[in-house]
């Protein structure tokens, strides 16, 4: 029976229609929403289709098998009744399915639905519905109210306690994570920063320190994320050594942060040749703070035309054309910029399809507002262990949406020692095959 047709009977067969317009159940009297009634067609559509299509894949499974046979030439791998029928929480509600089991008569191979694996109880949208909701500020108390108007009526397992056992599964994962081994890792470019949060944690002076690298295929990924001590020296120098002791033997080619003078520090201490960026991001806020209000839509457009020069050249000459005209009224803002100046500039010597990337922390910090959106909802002073799971899970739930770096292949050219003048390749500089 086709799809289409299966709504429609559907339709007929449950609810009473009259000039177009839906008027209840068979039981009249009784009001029905046009948009429930939709909603229960499709949940009836999407419980015969997931069922056909777990028919198909189990059928698929034992043809994949056909030719094992056991001692006595039975095909061995057959079809054995069903499982008991279970429910799966999706979008649209509680979609009932039978799962057919699949035996092996040797005994040798368990042989699962992939669609519909063992203890599978909600789609993965639901399942990421939830710590969505509450990373994004919803709070305990409030779940069970806002996932019955979004699942409907009598969902199980969507009460404040689910969201305890939740935030338990992000602690065990964030420290499962943290001990990875990263010997098969090598990354080309780190983003670092380190976060502060507008609540009380245990103690003041903690910040979550972060590192986002760029792995040789372009890709980003969350490399570290651990409490540090107000950004010291420090602790960033125990973070980055911990990445070297779990197998990240190659040095990245270039980092990017903010001012913090800990991780500059104590980066060439573990890298010794990874070369340093400043975040121009910062730098504009740091420059303009020490400039009249009056002043400041300005400066930040002389502080643009530098970083936003064709050329390295370009850059230098709108630099001075800054400092020349501040350095007078304004030394504060003036020595500022000029003390970073080549850490402003290094990014002249990478590709120009990654300047994008490379000017600045936004890889963080564009990650870490919304994170914020669930610390502006905490009252009192929130665990050490429940503030970085809880930033480690929206993290790495954000970090299946990252855009890969543009140019991506260049980066094989920088691992293998290539070098970039104003961000083109440069002919002139031989590489080894």
């Amino acid at each position: 029976m086709s799809f289409c047709r299966t709504i429609n009977l559907i339709a007929k067969e449950e609810y009473a229609v009259e000039e177009d317009n839906l008027v209840g159940y068979r039981n009249p009297g009784v009001p029905l929403p046009v948009a429930d009634a939709l909603t229960e067609v499709l949940r009836r559509g999407a419980g015969e289709l997931l069922q056909q299509a777990v028919e198909v894949e189990v059928a698929a499974m034992v043809d994949h098998f056909a030719e094992l046979r056991d001692e006595r030439g039975r095909q061995r791998v057959v079809r054995n009744g069903y499982l008991p029928e279970r429910t799966i929480q999706t979008g649209i509600g509680d979609v009932p399915v039978r799962v057919p089991r699949v035996r092996d008569r040797a005994g040798e191979l368990k042989l699962n639905s992939s669609l519909l694996p063992p203890y599978l109880r909600r789609t993965r949208s639901v399942e990421e519905l939830l710590p969505w909701l509450y990373l994004k500020g919803l709070s305990s108390s409030d779940f069970s109210g806002a996932l019955t108007a979004l699942l409907g009526a009598g969902a199980p397992g969507l009460s404040a306690a689910t969201i305890s056992r939740l935030k338990e599964v992000w602690r065990l994962e964030y420290e499962h994570w943290r001990k990875r081994n990263l010997s098969d890792k090598e990354y080309v470019y780190l983003w670092a920063d380190g976060i502060y949060f507008g609540v009380r944690l245990e103690d003041a002076r903690q910040c979550i320190l972060v590192l986002i690298g760029a792995t040789k295929d372009g890709r980003k990924e969350l490399l570290a994320m651990t409490d540090g001590y107000r950004e010291s020296e420090a602790s960033w120098y125990e973070l980055l050594l911990d990445l070297k002791e779990r197998g990240l033997s190659a040095d990245p080619k270039l980092a990017i942060g903010d001012g913090s003078l800990g991780f500059w520090i104590a980066l060439p201490k573990v890298f010794g040749s990874t070369r340093m960026q400043r975040c121009w991001k910062h730098k504009t806020a740091n420059v303009l703070n020490k400039l009249p209000k009056g002043l400041q839509v300005k400066a930040k457009t002389e502080l643009q035309e530098i970083w936003m020069a064709e050329s390295r050249a370009a850059a230098e000459q709108a630099y001075d054309h800054f400092l020349l005209t501040y350095a007078a009224k304004y030394p504060k803002a003036s020595d500022c910029l000029s003390k970073d100046r080549e850490a402003l500039l290094t990014f002249y010597d990478f590709p120009a399809l990654h300047w994008q990337h490379l000017r600045t922390t936004n890889p963080i910090e564009s990650t870490f507002a919304t994170v914020r959106l669930r610390t502006n909802k905490t009252r009192g002073c929130v665990a050490r262990g429940g503030m970085l799971a809880m930033v480690f899970k929206l993290t790495k739930v954000a970090e299946q949406k990252w855009y890969k770096l543009k140019g991506a292949e260049l980066l094989s050219r920088l691992i293998q020692g290539a070098s970039f003048k104003d961000g083109i390749l440069d002919q002139t500089h031989k590489v080894a095959a």
